[in-house]
């Protein structure tokens, strides 16, 4: 009789018996998302050409203080204290970051790729312990249906920004008239996106499923409960695919208002 030597000892890190390339989604994963937050942070601290004509950058919205005509309370309050930089997006962009970074599926993105928890699966990781998301600081995790709400809520005012990115000053007669930009379809495009990846999140289908574990004692909640599942199975397409388009929406806005490059008008 044959006996297989199986050794009971945790693997050392990065230790495994695959023959793939593992390490190249983790890879990809953390470049993507390292670009994304250098970008971000360095445009969130900017504090200017973040709006052009209609159009204002998602990273500044809503705008509660700011310089712009977009502004809903007035320009930088005057308890802002003199020695920290001022910017809008530092005011609002929290909700947002909150929401992805305790997204289920970005946490298991950036367990792997940041944190090396797991690195892949069947690959010895660092750690010799695990306390699990009931213990500080991954308990924080557990505000991600609270995020939610609030996602929600900015997607409504996104999708006001496209609304009033239809209507363009005309400088010939001063008027405001109808018009479609290419910035216009750009935002548009971006709350799509946004919405794809909102709508499909598994908090929001617990929601709608009544808060329940089986849907045969909820027969009402089963349709919405479907119809957010048909998005959650491309939840990972959703999230990058949103995750670049408000960033290209920020670098259009951008370059439009420092003149580098010329916003179509369409209609």
């Amino acid at each position: 009789m044959a006996y297989a030597n199986v050794s009971l000892k945790p693997p050392s890190f990065g230790e495994t018996m695959r023959s793939d390339a593992w390490w190249a989604q983790p890879a990809l994963v953390f470049l993507g998302l390292s670009a994304f937050i250098v970008y971000s942070t360095w445009a969130a601290f900017q504090g200017e050409h973040y709006h052009f004509g209609p159009y204002l950058s998602p990273f500044y919205s809503p705008e509660l203080w700011g310089s712009s005509p977009h502004s809903l309370l007035g320009p930088k309050p005057g308890w802002w204290p003199d020695w920290a930089p001022f910017s809008p997006a530092l005011l609002i962009l929290w909700a947002p970051a909150g929401f992805r970074l305790s997204c289920y599926y970005y946490r298991g993105a950036y367990y792997k790729a940041f944190w090396a928890d797991p690195p892949s699966c069947a690959v010895g990781e660092p750690r010799k312990s695990y306390l699990g998301e009931h213990s500080f600081p991954l308990i924080l995790q557990n505000a991600h249906r609270y995020f939610l709400y609030l996602a929600l809520l900015f997607l409504l005012l996104l999708a006001h920004d496209v609304w009033k990115s239809l209507w363009f000053d005309d400088p010939a007669t001063g008027a405001v008239k109808f018009g479609v930009g290419v910035g216009t379809l750009v935002l548009a495009l971006n709350v799509v996106l946004l919405s794809g990846y909102a709508f499909g999140c598994h908090s929001l289908r617990h929601l709608l499923g009544g808060f329940r574990d089986q849907l045969s004692q909820s027969p009402a909640a089963l349709k919405p409960y479907a119809c957010v599942s048909c998005l959650n199975r491309r939840h990972m397409l959703w999230a990058w695919m949103s995750l670049f388009s408000v960033m290209f929406s920020d670098v259009y806005v951008r370059l439009c208002s420092m003149g580098i490059w010329r916003d179509l008008r369409l209609i």
